[in-house]
């Protein structure tokens, strides 16, 4: 690849990608085509094919896993077109100028922040840091096997190695980020939450754990873009938001789904009137709006409409409880069954926990009791970060 540093990346910008150290010059000397579909599996590739394909004017489709071309086509001009993770169903492609990308990033004038890339290169989210750290000139730390399954001891470790100062994952990655550090210090000036609902027990553990860290959750998505972001250490978003929502967004509820407006949305995502349904499930409690799970989520037990993130909410709560998933298995009788895995903190004794798990389902409908309980040692995250729910409904 020829020509000079694009405008988005500062010129004492650097990337360590595993072993490898990059810089514009590196970045620069590397083979990419000019547009066109390319496999986002590293940072390195991705920043060098984003600078080749804006200079060339051509649009661009960053593929999640093997790059596959089918029912794409190569758009008139500069794009960045985005595969969504395929959570719980079939990953969509969104396009999205790269101003639009932009929009709504934070930190750019934190140069000398140490970044730790959890997410995919090719994801929103990814993207996002990696623009914030190019942008502010900044260090991006990455690992070639990323923050997926078997990825987040590697990436721990490099944390440390390199004494990371901003970290932004999923939820379901920090918790399991918190059992790959141990005991072990960083000096984390932001802690940031995205990709899933941010729960209260895990805000709170990472208040205490971090104290000098600024810590906020960001609600965002491949296909509104990047929406708002909540910093007063408490799940959910403000009620008052509804009425007036900052950042130039707009947001209401429709049959308990919450819809937004927002400038930052991908061209065609949103209705004839600019409103976007998220499809997550939200309920008021006081002076805040929860997330109560997806929409696509909901599974059919006998009958009765059940989220599993709802009932997962309830055990992650529970003292002693490190991590937890709840799925939905098939039943020849009810439809479907919840099940749930448990990961116990070190030291809790079995039998008073699995004891506190069955008192915090108690008071909840038989339908959505899980019907039976597993403790292991990790919960299996997709590349994303997330728990798979594919395949549960």
């Amino acid at each position: 690849m020829t020509g000079g540093r694009p405008d988005w990346m500062h010129p004492a910008f650097r990337l360590i990608e595993g072993e490898a150290a990059f810089g514009w010059p590196e970045l620069a000397a590397l083979p990419v085509p000019l547009g066109g579909v390319v496999a986002a599996d590293r940072p390195s590739r991705v920043l060098a094919t984003l600078a080749a394909a804006e200079r060339a004017g051509r649009g661009l489709l960053l593929a999640r896993g093997a790059a596959d071309p089918a029912g794409w086509d190569t758009p008139d001009g500069f794009s960045v077109t985005l595969e969504s993770s395929g959570t719980t169903g079939v990953p969509k492609r969104i396009r999205h100028d790269l101003d639009r990308l932009r929009g709504r990033l934070r930190g750019s004038g934190e140069g000398g922040a140490r970044w730790l890339l959890t997410y995919e290169p090719g994801a929103f989210a990814g993207l996002q840091v990696m623009l914030t750290a190019a942008a502010a000139g900044a260090l991006l730390v990455a690992m070639p096997s990323g923050g997926g399954v078997g990825g987040v001891a590697d990436l721990a470790r490099a944390a440390q190695r390199h004494a990371v100062t901003h970290v932004s994952g999923t939820p379901s990655f920090w918790r399991a980020f918190l059992m790959a550090l141990g005991p072990a210090e960083l000096p984390l000036a932001a802690v940031t939450l995205g990709g899933e609902a941010a729960d209260q027990p895990l805000l709170d553990r990472l208040a205490e754990r971090f104290p000098r860290a600024r810590l906020r959750h960001i609600y965002a998505s491949t296909e509104a873009g990047a929406l708002f972001a909540v910093t007063d250490g408490r799940a959910g978003f403000p009620a008052a938001w509804l009425a007036d929502a900052p950042d130039g967004v707009a947001l209401r509820i429709a049959d308990g789904v919450l819809e937004v407006r927002s400038p930052r949305a991908a061209p065609g995502a949103a209705d004839p009137d600019g409103w976007l349904s998220t499809g997550d499930l939200v309920e008021r409690v006081g002076d805040r709006i929860l997330f109560a799970g997806r929409l696509d989520g909901l599974v059919n037990v006998g009958g009765v409409k059940v989220s599993p993130e709802v009932v997962e909410r309830r055990l992650l709560a529970v003292a002693g409880v490190a991590d937890a998933a709840v799925l939905a298995v098939a039943s020849p009788i009810t439809g479907h069954l919840l099940t749930a895995t448990v990961v116990p903190a070190p030291g809790i004794e079995e039998a008073a926990l699995r004891a506190a798990l069955r008192a915090a389902t108690a008071d909840l409908p038989p339908a959505a009791r899980p019907r039976a309980l597993t403790l292991a040692d990790r919960i299996p995250l997709s590349a994303a970060g997330k728990k798979s729910r594919k395949g549960t409904v």
